[in-house]
C-alpha cells in the first residue's frame, strides 16, 4: 500500500470513528450537534491523527486501539480552526470549500460547537485511560502551546514567525506524534524522539502552508529560502526515528515526505 492509500484508508477508518462518537444531529440540543458535525465533516486528511496512528504502529501497537486517541486530537485540531475562523480571530467565511461554522449557524454557537469538541475530546482522552497522553495534549494545547500561537499571532508580532509555526501548528503535531508512543507504553528514549519528530514535522507543515498560501514565513524571507528550510527540517525530523529502524518507521518517514510535497 502506497502513502496515498495508507492516508485514505486510515482517513476512513477515522471518520468512521468520528461518526459515532461525535453525538447525532437528532439529539438534543439539535442546533448544537449539528453545528458540531458541520465543522468535523467531510473535514480534510485528517493528518493528525493519521500521525498518532503511524506513530502508534511504528511502536508495535494495533490501530483500533488507538482511535480514540487520534479522534481526540482530530476533535481538537477542529476546535481550533472553529475559534480562528471568527470575527473576532481570523474572521474567515469560508473553510474547506464552505461556509465556516459561525456563517453557517452564528458566532455564539460557532463558539459553543466549538467548546463542546474540545470537551469531547478530553472525555475520549480520559476514556482511552492514559493521564500521560492526557497530560502532553493539554500543555500542547495551552497558553504555552496553540493558544499562545495564536495569541501571538493575533498581537502581529511578525519577528515571532517561528514562535507563533512552533506553537500554533507545531505543538499539536508534537502531542500527535507523542501520544501513539505513550499509548503502546515505549520507553522515554522513544518518546523523546518521537517529540522531536513530531514538533519538527509540525514546524515543516507551517512552512508548506505559508509557501502555498504566499504568506508568513515566505513573505518575510522569500520561497526559496522556506523551500530550503522546510527540506532541511524534514530531514533532521527523519533522523529521530532511527531508533525505531526503517521497517516500523516506514509510514511515519513517507508522512513526512508527504507533508514536504505536498500542493494543498
Amino acid at each position: 500500500m502506497d502513502i496515498n492509500k495508507y492516508i485514505k484508508a486510515k482517513k476512513r477508518l477515522i471518520d468512521k470513528a468520528l461518526d459515532r462518537y461525535l453525538p447525532s444531529g437528532n439529539l438534543k440540543p439539535q442546533i448544537i450537534h449539528k453545528a458540531m458535525r458541520y465543522a468535523v465533516f467531510p473535514g480534510g486528511k485528517r493528518i493528525r491523527p493519521i500521525f498518532t496512528i503511524a506513530s502508534f504502529e511504528a511502536c508495535g501497537g494495533k490501530t483500533n486501539s488507538i482511535l480514540p486517541v487520534a479522534c481526540a486530537i482530530e476533535l481538537i485540531h477542529n476546535y481550533t480552526l472553529i475559534h480562528d475562523d471568527l470575527p473576532c480571530m481570523d474572521n474567515d467565511e469560508i473553510r474547506r470549500g464552505k461556509l465556516t461554522c459561525h456563517k453557517k449557524f452564528s458566532e455564539s454557537l460557532a463558539l459553543l460547537a466549538g467548546d463542546a469538541l474540545l470537551t469531547l475530546s478530553f472525555q475520549l482522552l480520559s476514556e482511552a485511560g492514559n493521564l500521560d497522553i492526557i497530560k502532553e495534549v493539554s500543555m500542547a494545547i495551552g497558553s504555552r502551546g496553540t493558544i499562545g500561537g495564536q495569541v501571538v499571532d493575533i498581537v502581529k508580532q511578525k519577528t515571532e514567525l517561528d514562535y507563533i509555526a512552533s506553537r500554533k501548528t507545531g505543538a499539536l503535531f508534537e502531542a500527535a506524534v507523542k501520544a501513539g508512543g505513550l499509548f503502546k507504553g515505549v520507553d522515554r528514549k522513544k518518546i523523546d524522539n518521537l517529540a522531536n519528530f513530531g514538533r519538527l514535522i509540525g514546524f515543516t507543515f507551517q512552512l508548506i502552508d505559508d509557501l502555498i498560501d504566499k504568506e508568513g514565513h515566505v513573505a518575510l524571507y522569500g520561497a526559496g529560502y522556506v523551500e530550503k528550510r522546510a527540506a532541511l527540517l524534514t530531514g533532521k525530523a527523519e533522523t529521530y526515528l532511527d531508533i525505531f529502524g526503517k521497517k516500523k518507521a516506514k509510514r511515519l518517514l513517507e508522512l513526512s515526505e508527504a507533508i514536504l510535497k505536498r500542493q494543498s
